[in-house]
């Protein structure tokens, strides 16, 4: 009697252990930040760029970590990048506080130079004029479908930023987006001798940076999959539904690589699973 009892005791209490790990380990994984290096080679990189450090932050969604981002800052600058890119949904249309987005830009540029690419949800946003206008004036490039050449020394590198295509269309029923970014890219790569990294929120959209021969791609969209399970990767993505494809990491095809961030908050899903939020550092190496 006094075995059976202590087992009916301790089962729930096990599982009530259990359950309160799981539950502070998922609260700890939302907030606690981490760098992720990756190193991108080839012979179409200029020597001058060898060592030229990326840091990319993608979808924070007027997330904070630290009073006033200081985590997110402090990452940033012990890392020393020579630009940052943002890649998209710096904030959260569904509950805007541009001031935590403009606040941390205002602090970022004092890094590294800044160069910004919209998402989803700045196409979503009523005011998102006033806010670019507000971007500017701190200090960010704010590229809207050009390109600009980034120098060091005699060489050059292109950067090329594509709006979102939310800006021009509400969903993508006949495929649409894939065309439209092909044409845009064909317009702005006019060089094929330079170096070409494009800054653009989606990720899905790979195989068209593949045929429109882009080196470099920043990307991000996906949260990671947002529940990342072991052996498996990520659950559920924008765009590309479940177990997507394209939702963490570097990715290879030829001589195209693209770089897709976890990303920093969290918007229609409230929280993430075993998928840390993450800046990205990615170093340029010539040869």
């Amino acid at each position: 009697m006094r075995k059976r009892l202590s087992l009916r005791v301790f089962a729930p209490l096990c599982a009530a252990i259990l359950l309160s790990c799981l539950v502070i380990w998922t609260i700890w994984g939302n907030t606690a930040l981490m760098a992720s290096s990756v190193t991108i080679s080839g012979n179409q990189i200029p020597d001058s760029f060898s060592g030229f450090r990326i840091a990319q932050v993608s979808d924070l969604h007027n997330a904070e970590f630290g009073e006033n981002n200081t985590e997110l800052l402090q990452m940033l600058s012990e890392n020393a990048p020579d630009i940052i890119v943002i890649t998209g949904d710096l904030v959260d249309a569904g509950h805007t506080d541009i001031d935590i987005a403009l606040n941390f830009v205002n602090e970022a540029v004092q890094i590294a130079p800044v160069y910004y690419v919209t998402g989803n949800h700045e196409a979503s946003l009523p005011q998102y004029d006033e806010f670019k206008v507000a971007l500017e004036r701190i200090g960010t490039t704010v590229l809207e479908d050009r390109a600009i050449q980034l120098q060091r020394g005699s060489e050059q590198i292109m950067l090329i930023r594509l709006s979102d295509p939310d800006f021009t269309m509400k969903g993508d029923i006949f495929g649409e987006s894939s065309s439209m970014f092909c044409t845009k890219l064909e317009s702005l790569t006019d060089s094929k001798s330079s170096y070409t990294i494009l800054l653009s929120h989606r990720p899905e959209l790979f195989e068209t940076y593949i045929n429109c021969g882009v080196d470099l791609v920043f990307s991000g969209h996906a949260h990671g999959g947002q529940f990342r399970l072991p052996f498996i990767g990520g659950l559920i993505a924008p765009d590309q539904g479940l177990f997507p494809r394209y939702d963490a990491g570097l990715y290879t095809e030829g001589s195209t690589n693209m770089v897709v961030s976890r990303g920093l908050g969290n918007s229609i899903i409230p929280f993430r699973f075993n998928n840390r939020p993450e800046i990205v550092f990615v170093e340029l190496s010539a040869g």
